[in-house]
């Protein structure tokens, strides 16, 4: 809302009242005057410089790339990942560049693992201001009637439970500071069934109804949450593709549509995004999935 000194007062209409002209110059600068203090105020203003941030799957990829962005911002960051050495690397290009950040390292599906994360985060940074849960991996683009019992239980263990699992470990730790950002990271598979495998779809429609229940149950305690649904990136996110037919059904038939998928993007668009949703710059924005896809979502 404008201020009063955007506004002329009574007797200034009546002294102006004669000259139009000049009453509509004196609000113009006074208008000005205002715009230019909203903006001088807000300018690189995340809010996210001492912040305690957790970032998975930071070892590579939009892990990284977020975590390189947190950490430019002035943040703490955890490197979590199941990879121990890219993990230490990541740490490593952080400190370099003058920030801080500590890795842990294990599979984010495992209790013991999310417990040394959440552990490591308070004892070292003293709290968890924002989760970003990252970590996924694909599946083989097999349709339903050919998926495994252990593709299955794989992608929707690490995409979907262990998010969930790491967010419920967290939560307290917010609740208890009153405030916290949560960033999930969902896909395009989220927003339609025709860009990917049924596991890797089905685990990416959780993590949406994971993102909006968080977003309800919490808004009123302080905690926002939101997703990025990422389109065509450029990452190393592993699919395994041993023994697949590049003829079966699922492949088949998702190859049909890959013609939508528009100009890919680089890890580190996608890592502005997230950056930007748990910043204070969106402070009144939960709830919200946001494709970042070059139109993909919109075709």
């Amino acid at each position: 809302m404008m201020s009063h000194r955007a506004f002329l007062s009574l007797s200034d209409r009546k002294s102006y009242s004669r000259n139009g002209a000049k009453i509509h110059s004196a609000v113009e600068r006074a208008v000005a005057h205002e715009c230019k203090e909203t903006v001088m105020s807000s300018n690189g203003s995340t809010g996210l410089s001492g912040r305690s941030v957790i970032v998975t799957g930071a070892a590579s990829g939009i892990g990284r790339a977020t975590a390189l962005r947190f950490a430019a911002e002035g943040a703490k960051v955890v490197v979590a990942d199941l990879n121990a050495e890219a993990a230490k690397e990541t740490v490593a290009a952080i400190e370099a560049a003058g920030g801080t950040a500590l890795a842990v390292a294990g599979d984010l599906s495992e209790p013991a693992v999310i417990a040394e994360v959440v552990a490591q985060s308070v004892a070292s940074f003293g709290g968890i201001d924002v989760l970003v849960n990252n970590a996924g991996i694909m599946d083989t683009m097999t349709a339903a009637g050919e998926v495994t019992d252990a593709e299955w239980d794989r992608v929707l263990r690490i995409n979907l439970t262990a998010p969930f699992a790491l967010t419920r470990a967290v939560l307290p730790h917010m609740l208890e500071a009153g405030h916290g950002a949560i960033v999930n990271t969902a896909s395009e598979a989220s927003l339609r069934g025709s860009a990917a495998g049924t596991a890797y779809t089905v685990s990416k429609h959780g993590v949406l109804g994971l993102t909006r229940s968080l977003a309800v149950m919490y808004r009123d305690k302080g905690i926002r949450t939101n997703a990025i649904a990422p389109g065509g990136t450029v990452t190393n996110i592993h699919t395994s593709m041993a023994g697949l037919d590049t003829e079966g059904h699922g492949p088949r038939t998702i190859g049909a549509y890959m013609g939508n998928v528009g100009r890919t993007a680089s890890a580190d668009e996608q890592a502005a995004a997230i950056v930007f949703l748990a910043s204070d710059a969106a402070s009144n924005i939960n709830g919200v999935i946001l494709p970042v896809d070059n139109g993909w979502a919109a075709v």
